[in-house]
């Protein structure tokens, strides 16, 4: 069974995202072994400056970092990412176990994004859209998939 780890910022904070991410997440068991690590987020000022950010986002680098297996695939979630249909990253799934990465990891950054560091060590970045949305909804949008990913693989009827 393929391990699939999101590292994500901050916990989530409404009732519905909540419930939405414990029903993919139990959908998901079926397929995979899932973990969730929620990351503190680090604290910084209400208009920060630029070294303010890039200092938060090296810090929040270091402990994301610490958290990958040396022998994962890693996908960063980025704007500046490639986009890429559902049946793709199905494909891209059920590749990393032929190939031999059983561990497939997801980062999702806060609301400035990610290091330069993280995004380096990333095997692929990966955009939703281009269009901006709440961090904490990505969460959700990238459990639907991947639950939608392993439903195209298996020839199940969620996705049509």
């Amino acid at each position: 069974m393929q391990n699939i780890t999101i590292i994500c910022e901050g916990k989530l904070k409404e009732k519905y995202l909540r419930d939405a991410c414990a029903e993919y997440s139990k959908r998901l068991s079926a397929y995979c072994k899932l973990n969730i690590i929620e990351l503190n987020p680090h604290r910084i000022s209400d208009n920060p400056s630029a070294a303010e950010i890039e200092s938060a986002l090296e810090s929040e680098a270091k402990e994301i970092l610490s958290k990958i297996q040396s022998n994962a695939k890693v996908y960063a979630m980025c704007i500046e990412g490639k986009q890429m249909p559902s049946e793709r990253l199905a494909s891209e799934l059920s590749g990393c176990g032929v190939n031999g990465f059983n561990n497939v990891v997801f980062i999702i950054g806060g609301s400035h994004g990610l290091s330069e560091k993280v995004k380096k060590r990333a095997d692929i970045r990966l955009s939703m859209s281009e269009m901006t949305f709440p961090h904490q909804l990505a969460r959700v949008m990238l459990l639907e998939q991947v639950y939608r990913a392993y439903q195209i693989s298996n020839g199940g009827k969620y996705h049509k």
